[in-house]
Order: C-alpha cells, then sequence, then structure tokens
C-alpha cells in the first residue's frame, strides 16, 4: 500500500515555521538562525519559506507577532491611569524577556536593509492600543485631558520603555517605570485644575 506524506499548508505550515523559528531564535539567537536551520526544523524547503516571508527578519516579525499575540497584556479597569500604565510597563517588560530584547537588538541592521525600523515593530507585531485604551478610560473618568492626547504622546510610554530595555538589555525596573509614567506621561496628559 502506498502511503502518501501529510503534506502541510497554509496556517498548519507556517505553525510548523514559526515554531521552527522561534526555536532557533531562542535557543541561537538571531544570528544563529538562518532559513535552512528553521527550513530543517520545520520539515520544510528554504524556498516554501521564502515564498511566505522575504527575508529573515520578516520571518522573525512574523514570530515576534505570533508571541505578542500568544502572550497578551491585558489591563483591566483599575480605577486610575497611573495604576494602569504601571500596570502595562510592567506586562510589557516581563514579556520582552532578556534574550528577546537582544534579537530587537541584533536584528537592527537586517531591519534597515529591508526599510524597517524599530519604531514600526509594535504595529507590525501587534502592539498597538495599548495605552489608547488606558487613556480613553481616563478621560472617561475625568482624569485624563482630551486636548493633551496626540499619537506621540499616546506612544511616549512604550517607546521610552522600549528604548531603556534595548540601551540595557535588561528588563525594566520598578524605579524606571515610576519615572517614565510620574515624570514623563502623566505630567503631559492628566487635567490640570484651575
Amino acid at each position: 500500500m502506498n502511503v502518501k506524506a501529510h503534506r502541510r499548508r497554509g496556517p498548519e505550515l507556517d505553525d510548523a515555521i514559526l515554531d521552527a523559528v522561534w526555536h532557533e531564535i531562542t535557543t541561537k539567537g538571531y544570528g544563529g538562525l538562518t532559513l535552512d536551520s528553521a527550513a530543517s526544523r520545520a520539515g520544510t524547503s528554504r524556498p516554501v519559506i521564502h515564498r511566505r516571508w522575504k527575508s529573515r527578519s520578516e520571518l522573525v516579525i512574523a514570530a515576534l507577532a505570533r508571541y505578542v499575540a500568544r502572550n497578551p497584556i491585558n489591563v483591566a479597569d483599575q480605577g486610575n491611569v497611573r495604576s494602569e500604565m504601571i500596570l502595562l510597563l510592567k506586562g510589557l517588560s516581563e514579556r520582552a524577556q532578556p534574550h528577546l530584547i537582544r534579537i530587537l537588538f541584533d536584528m537592527r541592521e537586517d531591519l534597515l536593509k529591508d526599510n524597517i525600523y524599530l519604531a514600526d515593530l509594535p504595529g507590525r507585531i501587534g502592539e498597538q492600543g495599548l495605552v489608547a485604551d488606558i487613556l480613553s478610560r481616563g478621560v472617561q473618568r475625568g482624569e485624563i485631558d482630551p486636548t493633551r492626547i496626540s499619537s506621540r504622546i499616546t506612544s511616549l510610554p512604550t517607546d521610552l520603555a522600549r528604548h531603556d530595555m534595548l540601551m540595557t538589555l535588561k528588563p525594566l525596573s520598578d524605579k524606571s517605570i515610576e519615572e517614565i509614567i510620574d515624570e514623563v506621561f502623566l505630567p503631559l496628559v492628566l487635567r490640570t485644575t484651575k
């Protein structure tokens, strides 16, 4: 009897490839990842991977996006923006893990070759809207002045958190989180009393 091997396609194949990529980058780092090593681990071929992702950095971004989707940060209403922002930045820091921070640092040259900037990554890996949801609740509670909110201010706390982690290659300290929130972010968005 001639039994054909099960040929994976679509999401099943994508998952196998992204599992292989995740294993490679978390054990060998970004520099140790090749399309050949990922293909071998996934039981597929380099051309199959290359048809789905045009470059190694695109492939790693897809793996990071899946990691973020599988490890969401949900900040429930705490009654005030400060507490919610602290929970958010702690969640980002815990999820980032030192080896993942290093991967982003090691990717920078390939990202530039692909015309992808570190500032683009939050949108590409699904981290948009985290601060906006907190600010929206703050506006409803009367804490936040909606006229002071802009896209730049909304991205500021997470940008500062990522910058800190990339510069130190370490998770954020509680002190850093509090400085970002209390000294930089909240003074920009809180409703002022007259």
